[in-house]
């Protein structure tokens, strides 16, 4: 009878997207780790992952390849127990250094291929004490259930506020009003605005054509390996304070992702700085003037997060309509040895302000769903694995909730994740959480033997750009 309702269930093809990512080749998961101020209660997250998760389609279905390349859902039947994996030791007894622990724990975990024969996602619970929670619980997912977006929109769905356990979470946004007296521009404006966008997006999809026939990122230390490198890959994580952040940016008047972006700018600088150094190169800035460098950057296409929306569907139990909704752009980053540390800032803003009036990324994603259906996944596949392997780095930013969450009733004291897959060497993500930014790192190590020295890097290079704005003696503190 099992087996009868398996094959009359309804089967749905995978987007062109997640297809990629379900494909061998483009083996592609999200880790993701949820930091708990409380010991974790098993029974609790097993019972809640039933009521919420199992509900939508996808965490109750596994992906079927056909002969045709097509790949379906096909909804199977779940025990949430074989998917809640709970290790068993005693941390008192030899885990000396519970942080390397989680650490090595981690990496091991992203390192081991997923079974495609069941639902793709399983969940690790660790009652193990580090320095910044009381235990953790540690997610893998194939990336074929849905992009960081998506997987975020359900993680904050599943929680609830510790100030009001019945209420949603809620994230930090901004809100664009129309001056009602600039309606008279609004036609002018919005004219300029569609010839910036078309002039913009030509130039910005003719430098990806480029990249894709020949231009290559300058060989660096960073420079991935071609290869399968599933057997390498370490992940460490590091915080970092949100008001620091947001100091620069009142002062600098620009948004978190510009801060980010110059913050990653000056620490990619200092780390290769160093490199050459040890490699005994005489003329250290003339060879980061010559550096290409640039990081590919899933872009969310969707207009908003509706975490409401997604609550409901999981309580309903109906077919959610998120997944992978991401195009890719193209960011070139600004890696110099710069004396003015807050130039990192100026070029990062420069940058991000013309990506934002360009549509490269919905550009991209048509082209995928596209050419999918004309050209074939062998070759999409082909595309996609050749625009990771002429540039160096993944770059991405997640907003988080605002303000404390509890996870099926265990309050949390941050969350980070990865999106780990393709050639290149270095991963990085930022993902906040009230008050602080988790900077999460994922690297080939046969490329990147010192994660912890870039992730330092990173780091140092925000103090610094810090202490020129405190320099400057402007800045304004955010209430």
């Amino acid at each position: 009878m099992a087996r009868k309702n398996q094959e009359t269930a309804p089967k749905e093809q995978l987007s062109p997207v997640s297809q990629l990512f379900a494909s061998p080749s483009l083996y592609c998961v999200i880790v993701l780790t949820l930091g708990l101020q409380t010991r974790c209660n098993p029974t609790t997250i097993v019972e809640g992952i039933k009521n919420t998760w199992i509900n939508l389609p996808r965490f109750s279905s596994k992906v079927e390849m056909r002969k045709n390349g097509k790949a379906f859902w096909i909804p199977v039947s779940v025990r949430v127990e074989d998917h809640v994996i709970i290790p068993e030791f005693d941390s008192s007894s030899y885990i000396d250094n519970p942080d390397q622990f989680i650490e090595d724990y981690t990496s091991n975990l992203a390192n081991t291929p997923m079974d495609m024969s069941k639902p793709l996602w399983e969940l690790h619970l660790l009652n193990i004490k580090t320095s910044n929670a009381e235990s953790l619980l540690i997610g893998k997912l194939h990336h074929s259930l849905g992009d960081g977006m998506s997987l975020m929109s359900l993680l904050l769905a599943s929680s609830r506020k510790t100030s009001d356990p019945e209420a949603l979470p809620t994230t930090a946004a901004t809100t664009q009003h129309v001056d009602s007296n600039h309606r008279g521009w609004l036609l002018v404006e919005r004219f300029w605005l569609m010839i910036r966008i078309i002039f913009t997006t030509l130039i910005e999809v003719f430098k990806c054509l480029l990249t894709l026939c020949f231009l290559r990122d300058t060989k660096t230390p960073l420079t991935g390996k071609p290869g399968d490198r599933t057997q390498s890959t370490k992940i460490i994580h590091r915080m970092i304070s949100l008001d620091d952040v947001k100091l620069v940016k009142n002062t600098m008047k620009m948004k978190v992702n510009d801060v980010l972006l110059g913050m990653t700018q000056a620490g990619l600088s200092r780390y290769l700085s160093k490199k050459f150094d040890e490699d005994m190169v005489v003329e250290k800035k003339m060879s980061l003037d010559k550096i290409r460098l640039r990081g590919t950057v899933a872009v969310n296409l969707r207009p908003d997060t509706k975490i409401e929306d997604l609550a409901n569907m999981m309580a309903k139990g109906s077919k959610c309509r998120w997944g992978n909704f991401v195009g890719i752009v193209i960011l070139p980053l600004w890696i110099r040895s710069e004396d003015d540390p807050l130039e990192y800032i100026r070029r990062a803003k420069a940058t991000m302000d013309m990506k934002k009036i360009s549509v490269e990324a919905l550009f991209y994603y048509g082209l995928v769903k596209f050419a999918m259906k004309i050209l074939g996944e062998k070759v999409i596949e082909s595309i996609v694995k050749r625009l990771c392997d002429h540039t160096t780095l993944t770059f991405s930013n997640v907003i988080g909730p605002d303000e404390e969450i509890s996870f099926f009733g265990h309050p949390m004291s941050y969350v980070t994740a990865s999106a780990l897959g393709g050639p290149q060497a270095l991963i990085i993500h930022y993902v906040s959480y009230v008050n602080k930014i988790i900077i999460n790192l994922a690297v080939d190590t046969t490329v990147i033997p010192d994660p912890h020295l870039l992730c330092d890097d990173l780091v140092e290079s925000l103090d610094i750009i810090k202490l020129a704005v405190l320099e400057k003696g402007d800045h304004k503190i955010e209430v």
